[in-house]
């Protein structure tokens, strides 16, 4: 039988300009009340960058706790929307600069979840000993990949690799893409910007994951890009579910680079 998750899920966070950028263009959203749970990386230099993930961010922390699995799916999305018009707007400001922004979000509803992204931001599960890629990247590279012109490894260092093909705020007309599924018992999910995945392989990831507290996985694994170079700027949201009674968990927060 199904086991039910009750309880508050345990949360970590963390997010760090690294070690090339001067400015950190990622945001994350922690708002365990309403089950949702966001990062955003945002593009456009200077300002706009970190503008554009903030403004996705905002957005989705205005959802309140939902009655039911469809009507917070339906918040998520319709707050996305309204982040898209909002940086079309700012756009039509600076005409001679692309803003957009990845966003991956994480949404829970007592035994449900989904994951809606768009872009290269990723979203994780460990469940039991195994790491799983549950979002897709929106990258010419992986739409090679997928054609299989190229194979995962020559992917990683393909020269358009970082190359989005989805964001929020780049067009007037934008594709999410979604996945939902049952919570298991022990469920851990972990979302993260590229930063994170440039230098740090998913076997590490998934040892690092299963084997300490959210907040403490978080840290170590942002201290692990750092000692590999960190390129980008990182940031990673970790939440764990499960039957026990609701244990430590970080506040609703939105988090961004300052």
């Amino acid at each position: 039988m199904e086991q039910q998750i009750t309880s508050w899920p345990k949360v970590g966070a963390a997010t760090h300009v690294g070690k090339v950028r001067h400015q950190n263009e990622d945001s994350y959203l922690v708002s365990t009340a309403s089950g949702l749970w966001a990062v955003a990386d945002g593009m456009g230099g200077h300002s706009a960058g970190d503008l554009a993930s903030l403004t996705v961010v905002n957005e989705l922390k205005r959802i309140p706790p939902p009655s039911s699995a469809a009507e917070l799916l339906a918040a998520c999305e319709a707050r996305i929307v309204d982040a898209n018009s909002r940086l079309r707007q700012i756009t039509g400001d600076w005409p001679d600069r692309t803003i957009g922004t990845t966003v991956a979000v994480l949404l829970a509803y007592e035994g449900l979840f989904a994951c809606v992204w768009a872009g290269d931001s990723r979203i994780y599960r460990v469940r039991q000993s195994g790491i799983e890629q549950l979002s897709v990247d929106h990258t010419e590279a992986q739409e090679l990949v997928a054609d299989g012109r190229l194979t995962a490894e020559e992917a990683r260092s393909w020269p358009g690799r970082n190359v989005i093909t989805r964001a929020i705020g780049t067009n007037d007309d934008f594709e999410l893409e979604m996945t939902d599924g049952t919570l298991d018992d022990g469920d851990i999910f972990l979302i993260c910007s590229d930063g994170l995945t440039a230098h740090v392989e998913d076997p590490e990831i998934l040892a690092l994951a299963k084997n300490n507290p959210p907040q403490r996985a978080c840290d170590l694994l942002v201290g692990l890009t750092l000692e590999r170079g960190a390129t980008d700027n990182v940031t990673i949201v970790i939440v764990q579910f499960g039957t026990s009674r609701p244990g430590e968990h970080r506040p609703s927060q939105v988090g961004e680079g300052s």
